[in-house]
């Protein structure tokens, strides 16, 4: 006998509160947008922030501790629950790990008033508190192989305090924003792996049949394993020659890794296509980080740098988003023309903001230029999906899952998972 279960708690209070993801893509986005329009200033002298952080550091902490630690706690939030086939937290729960993040940006940007140890305490509750959500509901649905979220999780957790240890002691943040930047690019490499080839492989059946991707197989988990590797090279020695030639070999590894994808059959669908071009920007950055540790005369890291966070993240992040509100929302899964222009935005960002590290002469035209292009991506993400972020529309979650007597014990990303869920 079937029966029906349903997958989504009934939810009288706000739209806003009934999903992860619907609170966290909107902040994320806000913020992301907010705080480069804090930080140019800083960077130009033409603005002090109340924190104890300079600049640099409070730039760096925010966009790993604040804009990309809210964009995975809405991804897990609402990945999770479909992983588990729990019901996801949402109502009070969900508001008390807002107002945690919100009162973590605040500690950051007033910590010269509060203190470090306060600004710490406060800023790392959030993390702490969303790594022990996930891994309660993991356990308590019985999902062991999707365990290993937790250890970018753990990283990130980490990092954060390290930062801020680093930050009172030293002056100033070296190895712990390494380590930050590390356990984001992980989190990509784990995730996007999975989810790359089967967002690819449904959309090609659909619209394109031929030539599909290879999925997520031993070849995959060897490229994982060697670009983390050389990530925690780099955390440990980040000059040494080895690292260098970890980078340059993982580079090579994952550009075979995107060939086996077929993302050259996606150029008629950029919702798809985006994920393919976030993820080479990890190859770019592998490559630039292997050349200018071999080559520092050649080439500055911080070209690596800006590969991975505004490439790698801010367009990975970007197209994660999107295609979880327009999947839970039940709009169609096709990007529309302010879609492409958020895409072309955070390209273009990425891009520009990688050349001004090479060529130094042009950098202060192009450093504004690429902010204005980040903040237009992300500021653009948060008014056109507003409206379906905060308004009460028919959820996938919000039907049922038809089970015998009992929900089924799903596998870890399932095809229906992969394209509704993330």
């Amino acid at each position: 006998m079937l029966v029906a279960i349903p997958r989504l708690k009934e939810h009288s209070g706000s739209v806003l509160l009934s999903y992860g993801f619907r609170p966290f893509f909107l902040l994320a986005s806000i913020y992301a947008a907010l705080s480069i329009a804090l930080w140019l200033p800083q960077f130009y002298g033409l603005l002090e922030l109340s924190s104890a952080f300079a600049p640099v550091d409070w730039h760096i902490h925010e966009l790993f501790f604040g804009f990309a630690a809210a964009v995975i706690t809405g991804f897990l939030f609402t990945a999770v629950p479909n992983w588990t086939g729990r019901m996801p937290i949402q109502g009070i729960p969900l508001l008390g790990l807002i107002l945690l993040w919100i009162a973590g940006r605040f500690a950051m940007t007033f910590s010269a008033h509060l203190g470090w140890a306060a600004a710490m305490v406060i800023d790392a509750a959030f993390l702490t508190c969303v790594w022990g959500a996930i891994a309660m509901e993991i356990v308590a649905g019985r999902n062991w192989r999707n365990l290993k979220v937790l250890i970018p999780l753990t990283v990130l957790l980490t990092a954060n305090i390290a930062f801020h240890l680093e930050v009172y002691f030293e002056g100033v943040a070296d190895v712990s924003r390494r380590v930050a930047m590390a356990s984001v690019i992980a989190f990509i490499l784990l995730i996007g792996g999975r989810i790359i080839p089967s967002f690819t492989r449904n959309w090609l059946v659909k619209n394109n049949p031929g030539r599909l991707p290879k999925p997520f197989a031993i070849y995959e988990k060897l490229n994982l394993a060697f670009a983390i590797i050389a990530m925690v090279s780099w955390c440990v020695n980040p000059d040494g020659q080895l690292t260098g030639v970890l980078f340059l070999t993982a580079a090579f590894l994952l550009t075979g890794q995107l060939a086996r994808w077929a993302g050259d059959r996606t150029f008629s669908e950029m919702l798809v296509l985006v994920l393919h071009i976030s993820y080479l920007f990890i190859v770019v950055g592998y490559l630039l980080f292997g050349t200018a540790i071999l080559f520092p005369d050649l080439l500055p890291q911080i070209s690596g740098y800006h590969a991975l966070g505004v490439g790698a993240m801010g367009g990975m992040t970007l197209s994660v988003m999107l295609r979880a509100t327009k999947g839970h929302t039940s709009q169609p899964l096709v990007a529309d023309v302010w879609d492409k222009v958020i895409f072309c935005a955070i390209a273009i960002a990425a891009i520009l903001r990688i050349i001004a590290t090479l060529y130094l002469d042009v950098s202060d035209f192009l450093m504004p230029i690429s902010g204005l292009a980040w903040a237009i991506a992300f500021l653009g993400f948060a008014i056109i999906y507003f409206p379906l972020l905060t308004k009460n529309t028919r959820q996938f979650d919000g039907g049922f899952y038809m089970s015998k007597m009992k929900i089924k014990k799903k596998s870890s990303l399932s095809e229906l998972d992969l394209d509704q869920v993330t």
